[in-house]
């Protein structure tokens, strides 16, 4: 604040941490001509870009917009003339790394969105830039990237994947459901898994498609990262769950198909597969409700929220890995005790075969997740063995089951003869 008996000669400076501005205020002073006076208030918002987001800001053109700036404020407080002598500069810090292709924008905040009139970049590096602005406001620094087409080739083989992984997700289901089992087999796990993960998949899909629609509406944005936490969390009980299943019935490779109803109820298996899910969230929403919402509807990486999702997830992983070496392990000593006969050997090698495809059925592969950074061939290969989890398990309890395999030829048998004859007789001949 200066008064009419300032004696400073040149504009002044004020400085936070990220940000500084400079800003005529003697002049303004003078064009006070009651008070001489003027004051001016400058404040930096540590992480307002949270809330007033990037996206924000439209753009004729699709680029990526990422802020490059903590977000700033300046305003004339106790001045009755605030009409400005000469540009303000502000001098803003980047806060994330400088893209050289990218193209920068001064921008301020109006009402609901993010516009430039008024404002220029003055000068930039790689470290800061100088926006020149014609009046006060609130103020941010905003970079527009064009997507690479590496970016845009793995998006199209993400969307690729996934829309895979549903049909086959869908086709596991229906056969599930659909198809007589033995009385020994329990499908619980496997059924629930494929449900908690079709709509984890569907959900995170149509998120990130219409995600320029969903992004605005915060409350919605909220709900929708809560929901993804709890199906993604759900999804992972339900592989521990399978895996333990898994593991007893590979204690005894002759008793495969041992009755598991028996060792855990169908009923206490779905208590603990989305109660465990329920109540992460549950509590995870109670101690910062704040912690969902990121810019792609997720749960947000900052003060450490995301390890409501990563912790449980790391320890379903460890002790899903854990069970997979011991399930290998004790195949293996049966293999060796077993006759070398030819029906048998088919068998064992078709069991070997499934027990090593579980490890995708059961998640590990989801461990790569936390070394892709930097590495697009490790993100391909994370992106298609996680999509393809509905794959796996439809190749291994639909496609090479016996039973299964025998219902599908029925199945179509009838819909050929049917298709012929148009009438149900010729069904009831052939079968």
């Amino acid at each position: 604040m200066v008064g009419p008996n300032v004696t400073l000669d040149k504009i002044p400076r004020l400085d936070t941490r990220n940000s500084s501005v400079d800003i005529d205020l003697i002049g303004i002073a003078k064009n006070n001509i009651e008070t001489r006076s003027a004051a001016v208030a400058f404040m930096s918002y540590n992480t307002m870009e949270n809330l007033l987001k990037p996206d924000f800001f439209n753009t004729s053109n699709d680029t990526i917009k990422t802020m490059m700036s903590t977000v700033i404020s300046a305003t004339l407080p106790k001045t009755t003339n605030t009409k400005l002598t000469k540009p303000v500069n502000f001098t803003l810090k980047h806060i994330r790394e400088f893209d050289p292709s990218g193209s920068l924008s001064c921008v301020y905040w109006n009402i609901s969105e993010w516009i430039v009139d008024g404002c220029s970049v003055l000068e930039t590096n790689s470290s800061f830039t100088v926006c020149s602005c014609v009046h006060l406001s609130t103020f941010a620094l905003i970079m527009q990237t064009s997507p690479s087409e590496s970016d845009l080739e793995l998006d199209l083989l993400n969307l690729v994947c996934v829309i895979v992984g549903l049909v086959f997700f869908s086709l596991a289901l229906l056969t599930f459901v659909l198809c007589q089992w033995s009385p020994g087999v329990n499908n619980v796990a496997r059924i629930n898994l494929c449900v908690s993960l079709l709509l984890a998949h569907l959900l995170f899909l149509l998120t990130q498609q219409f995600l320029s629609l969903i992004r605005p509406q915060k409350v919605l944005c909220d709900v929708i990262s809560g929901v993804l936490h709890f199906l993604f969390l759900s999804g992972f009980v339900w592989m521990f769950i399978e895996a333990v299943l898994l593991f007893i019935c590979v204690k005894n490779l002759s008793q495969i198909s041992s009755k598991q109803s028996k060792v855990l109820s169908s009923g206490f298996l779905c208590v603990i597969g989305y109660m465990v899910a329920l109540v992460v969230v549950g509590v995870s929403a109670a101690v910062d409700p704040k912690g969902y919402g990121s810019e792609d509807c997720w749960i947000k990486k900052d003060n450490g929220f995301i390890w409501s999702f990563l912790g449980p997830v790391c320890v379903i992983l460890a002790l899903n890995t854990i069970l997979f070496i011991c399930i290998i392990i004790n195949l293996n000593l049966t293999l060796k005790n077993l006759n070398a006969e030819v029906s048998q050997m088919k068998r064992t090698k078709i069991m070997a075969f499934k027990t090593l495809a579980q490890f995708v059925v059961l998640g590990c592969p989801w461990i790569l997740g936390f070394f892709t950074k930097d590495n697009k061939e490790l993100e391909i290969l994370f992106l298609i063995l996680n999509s393809q989890q509905g794959t796996f398990i439809f190749l291994i309890y639909c496609f090479l089951n016996d039973q299964v395999r025998q219902q599908y030829r029925k199945f179509f048998r009838c819909l050929c003869c049917g298709l012929k004859s148009n009438t149900i007789n010729c069904v009831r001949k052939k079968h």
